[in-house]
């Protein structure tokens, strides 16, 4: 829908590598003023924002301020910006400058980070609901809306897909899955190939989300979304990257996950640590009792007119003082008595706490659910916290198999991996042996998530030394160290694949197009440039509107993927977006004949370019139709 006259200024506040990543991201794509809000000077980001700021072309402001409160919106332009991002660290702080921002322009375009997800949904719906009150929410040209977004599910499928596939990144819309494919050059078509995304660039045809140098045009060049002509011709020299639909995909909430913990849990019963219990310590204890406890047994058979059973029964009751005061027996009986219980108070203090340890070491040692040994083919999962608990969920609504590594008991995913069935060790990753334990000599993935980089660089390399051929995708913080650590890996050992990959930089695309007024269902990383997938009414658009799906094809800026009814909405919150769409019953054509002509009643889901999809939006004409591809 054309954004009319309506100013595009934007305007982003955070206080990490988010609002960073975002920042350029807009630089590239917007036309208008952008204006980045940052605690401090000193702040890992201000130096790269100023680049920006400094570059006469850049439309980048910067601003530094401590917190978002009234007054530093209001000097950042929130009430003239068309969208502000709010990409804080902590939700309440988001919450609350939210809540600002709606009551100052209550037009604006809030797209809000968030990790809590049922809260996210509370907040769009009530900052939604202020812009109705408004009267901002009828009027379609101002675009007034609350997206609220998760950075974690945005790059749960971009590191998923990676480790699960090595090439390609997973969309689910409407309960179906797809996922991009490079078919190499001359490679023939598959019957799962509902459309080519891009032909690669000659030199980087095996891996086009892994490139480092920026997207190149010309002959030789990655080209995204192709003509017929194009794409025919350089099928023969140039790798292409396909959407295909994948056919094997199933809940990871079924009773088959519940029958596989049972058959983990009885399965490793022999392997539980039984000899904690028979450890030097407590066998040194409990022998020195066993000991004290005949010595004082056959003393008290020889002083003492008993028979054999109660001569061993007596000590025993004295020393754990069970029994009664020998006031009425013979004197040797008492004094024996006094010296059971002496020997009492020295030896159960130590009896109890060789008890304890024993109970906690098996109690630790059992929490382990090693793999078989025979185990292969298998995606180790390092790290269980909050990106590698989404990651573990979308891995098991595949057929691979899983080993989660993870030392803290209590992380979040812990319970979901037990619940799963999932083989699970809970150690140090980086520890000598644990990877061994997870079979990572026989594995085919590596997914390293923890929080730390170089912790999640020590794993990857001790990995490498093991299987140097196993495919490795590590979480970096750092998005420039993450390039470094992925150029580096790649030269060392370039038969594997390496990705490194910044939670802040895979996020930041669909972070950006929500702030443009964009609904997105997936993105999909093309060397350095990146494809959106998203749904729009074809009402209104007369680049869409009464023409053929071969007509509305648009070269290197969009194409038509799938038709439905106009009806048809989604039933998740945005913030769900990137972890799995479902749309309702009226469904979705995916395989449209190309004569098919587009009305005012239909919803399209296109994969586009930043430029094709601003294009859409402003209905500002770059150049003339291309041919179908």
């Amino acid at each position: 829908m054309p954004l009319g006259q309506r100013s595009q200024h934007m305007v982003i506040c955070g206080d990490d590598g988010l609002a960073h990543r975002l920042a350029v991201e807009l630089d590239a794509v917007c036309g208008e003023t952008v204006t980045v809000v940052l605690p401090s000077r000193r702040d890992a980001y201000v130096a790269e924002i100023a680049d920006l700021h400094r570059d006469p072309r850049s439309p980048v402001e910067l601003l530094v301020s401590a917190r978002p409160d009234e007054q530093t919106l209001r000097a950042a332009g929130v009430e003239r910006a068309a969208a502000l991002a709010l990409t804080y660290g902590d939700d309440q702080v988001n919450m609350t400058a939210a809540l600002l921002a709606r009551s100052i322009n209550p037009s604006i375009r809030l797209v809000i980070r968030m990790y809590n997800r049922e809260r996210g949904r509370h907040l769009e719906r009530l900052l939604d609901r202020a812009a109705e009150v408004a009267g901002q929410a009828d009027d379609a040209s101002l675009d007034a809306s609350t997206t609220v977004l998760s950075d974690t599910d945005t790059a749960v499928p971009e590191l998923v897909s990676a480790a699960a596939v090595g090439q390609g990144d997973t969309l689910q819309v409407e309960g179906k899955v797809f996922r991009g494919v490079v078919r190499p050059a001359g490679a023939p078509g598959r019957p799962t190939d509902l459309a080519t995304l891009a032909v690669l660039s000659g030199a980087h045809q095996d891996d086009p989300a892994s490139e480092d140098s920026a997207e190149t045009a010309g002959e030789n060049g990655t080209q995204l979304l192709p003509d017929t002509r194009t794409a025919y011709h350089r099928q023969f020299t140039h790798g292409r990257l396909m959407l295909e639909e994948v056919t094997h995909h199933h809940d990871p909430e079924t009773p088959r996950a519940s029958r596989a913990y049972r058959d983990l849990l009885f399965g490793h019963l022999t392997h539980l640590p039984w000899k904690v219990f028979v450890s030097k310590e407590v066998t040194a204890v409990f022998g020195a009792l066993a000991a004290i406890v005949l010595l004082l047994s056959a003393v008290t058979a020889l002083v003492v007119d008993v028979p054999l059973w109660k001569a061993v029964y007596l000590p025993l009751l004295d020393i754990f003082t069970m029994g009664d005061p020998a006031t009425d027996e013979e004197p040797a009986r008492r004094i024996l008595q006094l010296v059971a219980g002496f020997v009492g108070l020295a030896i159960l203090p130590l009896v109890v706490a060789a008890t304890m340890h024993a109970t906690e070491a098996f109690r630790t040692g059992s929490a382990n659910h090693p793999p078989s040994e025979n185990l292969s083919d298998h995606i180790v999962l390092v790290g269980l916290g909050k990106i590698g608990t989404r990651v573990l969920a979308r891995l098991r609504t595949t057929d691979h198999k899983i080993v989660a590594v993870e030392r803290d008991p209590h992380a979040r995913g812990v319970a979901l991996a037990r619940e799963l069935g999932i083989p699970l060790l809970l150690e140090d990753a980086a520890a000598p042996g644990v990877l061994d334990q997870a079979r990572i000599g026989r594995s085919k993935s590596l997914l390293v998530l923890t929080r730390e980089d170089s912790e999640n660089l020590d794993i990857v390399m001790a990995a490498r030394e093991i299987n140097p051929s196993i495919r490795v995708v590590m979480r970096l913080y750092d998005d420039d160290f993450a390039a470094t650590v992925s150029r580096t890996m790649r030269a060392s050992y370039p038969a594997a694949l390496t990705r490194s990959r910044s939670v802040s930089a895979l996020a930041a695309a669909s972070f950006a197009a929500a702030m443009m007024g964009r609904h997105v269902l997936g993105v999909m990383p093309v060397e350095r440039g990146s494809l959106l997938f998203t749904a729009v009414d074809v009402a209104g658009h007369p680049e869409l509107e009464g023409r053929s799906i071969h007509d509305a094809f648009r070269e290197n800026e969009w194409r038509v993927l799938a038709v439905g009814a106009a009806g048809a909405r989604f039933s998740s919150s945005s913030m769900d977006t990137l972890a799995g769409l479902r749309l309702d019953p009226q469904g979705l054509d995916w395989r449209p004949p190309h004569g098919r002509v587009l009305r005012a009643g239909d919803r399209v889901v296109l994969a586009t370019t930043r430029r094709g999809l601003d294009f859409l939006m402003t209905g500002v004409q770059p150049h003339p139709p291309g041919r179908m591809p």
